[in-house]
């Protein structure tokens, strides 16, 4: 699954984005391969459809700063979903 529909520098801030909601799986999968050890290059491959060997520069700022996301998302951004998901009184 290539993520065909991104921007090459997600969104910052201290606020979950629609963006954000959209590239979800993206990120966790950014998350995964980071974990896991993979080179950048094979990540921008198969979850951007990006080819590295054209353009590296370009595929690795946006291999990195989605993966800064995907952090930020992993460590603050939750506790926006985490609030979203409980019941309302």
């Amino acid at each position: 699954m290539a993520a065909l529909n991104f921007l090459d520098q997600p969104p910052s801030g201290d606020a979950l984005t629609g963006y954000d909601r959209e590239h979800m799986v993206l990120y966790l999968r950014l998350l995964d391969a980071a974990r896991d050890g993979a080179d950048w290059r094979e990540a921008a491959r198969i979850l951007f459809g990006l080819d590295p060997d054209a353009d590296p520069e370009r595929c690795r700022r946006i291999h990195d700063a989605h993966l800064a996301r995907a952090r930020w998302l992993n460590e603050q951004g939750y506790r926006e979903l985490a609030r979203e998901s409980r019941p309302k009184q």
